[in-house]
């Protein structure tokens, strides 16, 4: 399994920004794919995925109704979509494909079946 990001960048606050991945090594009907992210001083965050076994997708309350996640399984890419950007989303975005499907967005850990991006700086200025 190999993920690689693109996008990120800086933008003021209110502003959008994309994130993409381009998987490799698996197909997504066969793992949950979804961002983590991280802001300095703080834990490492679930910020969505998509369940494969059913198509949905979760988020996490501090992003819920301003990012969207979506796949495209012909291109082998999933992306993020960020909205309304605050000072708050300012952290190292992951992208993430695991195995182990989550129960829930704040019960994922991911499994040692797990694998991660490069990561990518989102900062957002106020």
């Amino acid at each position: 399994v190999q993920l690689v990001e693109s996008g990120g960048g800086l933008v003021q606050a209110g502003g959008s920004l994309r994130l993409s991945c381009v998987a490799s090594g698996f197909t997504f009907d066969d793992y949950a794919i979804g961002w983590f992210r991280q802001a300095p001083g703080k834990e490492r965050e679930a910020v969505s995925y998509i369940n494969p076994s059913n198509g949905r997708s979760y988020y996490a309350d501090s992003v819920k109704g301003r990012f969207t996640i979506s796949s495209d399984n012909a291109k082998n890419t999933f992306t993020l979509q960020m909205n309304s950007l605050k000072p708050d989303d300012t952290a190292v975005y992951y992208c993430v494909a695991d195995a182990i499907v989550p129960l829930t967005i704040r019960s994922w850990s991911v499994s040692e079946f797990g694998s991660w991006g490069q990561g990518t700086q989102v900062t957002v200025s106020s």
